[in-house]
């Protein structure tokens, strides 16, 4: 009786094609095996495609600098290092699946200009992406203001309204929302300013929604410019509340890297360097 070797062998010579050495002869569980593994290794491969285009796809919509990252930072002072220990400390809290369901949490960065509260937060957000593909939106709440102010131009013609509600269902889904520049050049916002705000945070609260918001107002002048009731909103979350105070690491304009002006020149030119 011809064994399974044989066979082959006389197929193949049927067929023009040289026998099967015994070297070359692979029984079916090898055969097999070595299918599962090749199946899984391009299971994977996929797998780290999808994975790629998905955080590519969050990158994109985020809106974020991407200079904003942890590498590009200098912790030069003892408030920038004491806010990146909570940063890496509130991210390494998503490894916990109990801490992402027990609410919603707050970041709260306040200081003056140039502290480095936007750099850290967006760090923060690029992190959060790549490593939990976190739904980042960081937003300016000026403009958002703005977008929404003009949402009641009803003559408009360029669907301003529509857009502005796409927006704000936006801001109540994204896992994270980083709003920066909070009340800049701000005394107080309007009482229905307020309202959409703080409407907004409470909803956020109930959905838990993570958020970051970053001012450059005290806390005590913050909660005046917001108000009250918008201010208990922050309240309402578990809140981490950072403040920068060390120098400004913005790079000033030097005198000589103004552009000359003429003496003689009448033409109106406003904001000269002196």
């Amino acid at each position: 009786m011809e064994s399974i070797k044989d066979r082959i062998n006389n197929l193949a010579r049927a067929m023009g094609k040289p026998d099967v050495q015994e070297s070359e002869y692979v029984d079916y569980k090898t055969l097999r095996k070595q299918y599962e593994q090749q199946a899984n290794d391009e299971i994977r491969q996929l797998q780290m495609r999808s994975k790629k285009d998905r955080i590519a796809a969050i990158h994109g919509r985020s809106d974020l600098n991407p200079n904003w990252t942890f590498a590009n930072l200098v912790e030069d002072s003892d408030d920038v290092i004491e806010a990146v220990s909570i940063a890496q400390s509130f991210i390494a809290a998503h490894d916990d699946p109990s801490w992402r369901e027990s609410g919603s949490h707050m970041m709260l960065f306040y200081g003056d200009y140039g502290r480095g509260k936007s750099h850290i937060a967006g760090a923060m957000a690029h992190q959060l992406i790549e490593q939990y593909e976190i739904s980042v939106l960081y937003r300016q709440l000026s403009t958002l203001l703005e977008m929404r102010y003009f949402s009641y131009d009803y003559s408009a013609k360029d669907n301003i309204g529509q857009k502005f509600r796409e927006a704000h269902q936006e801001l109540l889904e994204v896992d994270l929302l980083i709003l920066d520049e909070v009340c800049v050049n701000e005394t107080v916002l309007k009482k229905n300013t307020q309202s959409w705000l703080g409407n907004l945070l409470r909803q956020r609260l109930v959905n838990k929604k993570n958020c970051i918001l970053i001012t450059n107002h005290n806390l005590a002048e913050l909660e005046h410019a917001i108000g009250r009731y918008c201010f208990e909103s922050i309240r309402e979350y578990d809140t981490y509340r950072v403040r920068f105070s060390g120098p400004s690491r913005r790079k000033g304009i030097a005198a000589d890297e103004a552009e000359p002006s003429s003496a003689s020149s009448s033409r109106y030119q406003p904001n000269q360097v002196r």
